[in-house]
């Protein structure tokens, strides 16, 4: 589901990424659509709610997979656009999803890999026009970067070439470490932040931060981090960069989206809260199977920090939560303040070199575990609420889940939740 509160694209800033688009359609057929209809999703992985995209290159086709696997390339080859292969060679499907396709691919000539997503403009245009208004726009190290876009006049399809990243998602990352400790976090959010400050500053909130959203751009060990997935994301003009769509994941959305109170990019730094929190304990602060009883926690900012794995967790760490879940959007520390906080902006001396890992990656697996028990017991039911109550044992990945409108309308009728949201007002905070 598209999500966007506004269509206004502000003006491009002095330092944007200007994308070259490829054979351009005629005016006259592109005067007869929406300029929007070429804007689409543009990273590496499909997003959708159909969807997932690994974000390894592990389909190669040349590493041993045989004819099935280079015939399948090929059924995939064949659907492109002869002036798209001719620059770009398709090595594998590395997703697919409702309106899209992803191949793995390499430049012919540099022989550079990137990902390239396959379009369907017309049904999905809704879904990924948010992310290449963002994407055109943008470049930033941090930030998965758009290197070129194809549209043809005749053709309903639109190709966006862009950055490959193989290094995994963070929590895959965390798993696979033998050892993770308070300074690899502060890494990994230093790398986050300063990839949101510059959205910010520009204008644009992402809206849909979470791990899965956080990829390492090659597998080794100095890899950074790239944002991706832009398909929430919204871009404002404007003196209060006021938004009202209800959007978002669950477990990581802000009390005043919740709230359906106007809102700004600082619901970007709660999510970024909900992410340390995590980073620090393998455990979400705000769980619970039912959607209600969830939403209710997250506006009353109800967590705590029980539980023996929080005691090697130091002090300013914890400070570091608290500033981010905050339930005032004007109390909550910008991406700018949070770059200074001294948990991050002195990690080397101050943050905790105590090896996290074996808590973190215990308390990830388990959940990963409770959700495959989960999917297993839901596909041996016909019982759709027995399905319902069978995911309580969700992972930390949120299985594309989004906020539906009709969840919050439910939780605007509890009268006690009531006077809980009216304590939870408009709020105009500044997004520097």
């Amino acid at each position: 589901m598209g999500c966007m509160s506004t269509k206004l694209v502000p003006e491009a800033p002095p330092n944007a990424h200007l994308v070259e688009t490829v054979f351009r359609q005629d005016p006259k057929t592109r005067n007869n659509r929406h300029d929007a209809d070429i804007k689409t999703q543009t990273h590496l992985r499909q997003r959708d709610s159909n969807s997932r995209q690994p974000s390894t290159d592990r389909d190669d086709p040349n590493q041993g997979q045989g004819p099935r696997t280079n015939k399948k390339v090929k059924k995939y080859r064949d659907k492109f656009d002869s002036k798209v292969t001719a620059k770009y060679d398709i090595k594998a499907l590395i997703g697919r999803g409702s309106f899209s396709r992803v191949v793995r691919a390499e430049h012919r000539v540099t022989k550079q890999p990137y990902a390239i997503k396959m379009i369907d403009r017309v049904q999905g245009k809704e879904v990924f026009e948010a992310e290449l208004n963002v994407l055109r726009r943008v470049k930033h190290i941090y930030i998965i970067q758009l290197v070129e876009v194809f549209e043809f006049e005749a053709s309903e399809k639109v190709y966006m070439v862009m950055e490959l990243a193989t290094g995994g998602e963070l929590f895959d990352r965390i798993i696979a470490k033998g050892s993770f400790t308070e300074r690899d976090a502060t890494r990994v959010l230093i790398m986050v932040l300063e990839g949101v400050k510059y959205l910010h500053g520009l204008g644009i909130t992402h809206r849909d931060l979470k791990p899965e959203n956080l990829l390492y751009y090659h597998p080794g060990h100095d890899s950074k981090i790239m944002i991706t997935d832009f398909g929430l994301s919204a871009m404002l003009k404007g003196p209060d960069n006021l938004m009202r769509t209800t959007c978002g994941t669950p477990e990581y959305i802000a009390p005043e989206i919740l709230a359906r109170k106007p809102y700004t990019c600082q619901v970007d730094l709660w999510a970024i809260g909900v992410i340390t929190y995590i980073l620090l304990s393998g455990t979400m602060p705000f769980d619970d199977e039912n959607r209600t009883r969830l939403y209710r926690m997250i506006i009353k900012a109800k967590y705590s920090y029980a539980g023996e794995h929080w005691k090697d967790v130091s002090a300013l760490a914890k400070d570091f939560i608290d500033k981010t879940l905050v339930l005032d959007p004007n109390e909550r520390m910008t991406a700018s303040q949070a770059c200074k906080h001294p948990w991050l902006l002195q990690n080397a001396h101050v943050a905790s070199s105590k090896n996290l890992h074996r808590t973190i990656s215990q308390n990830l697996l388990q959940r990963q575990s409770q959700r495959a028990n989960s999917t297993k017991s839901a596909k041996s039911t016909k019982s759709t609420k027995s399905n319902k109550s069978n995911r309580s044992g969700h992972s930390l990945r949120s299985d594309r889940r989004r906020v539906q409108p009709e969840e919050i309308d439910e939780l605007h009728k509890d009268p006690e939740v009531q006077a809980e949201l009216a304590s939870l007002g408009s709020h105009h905070s500044n997004c520097a």
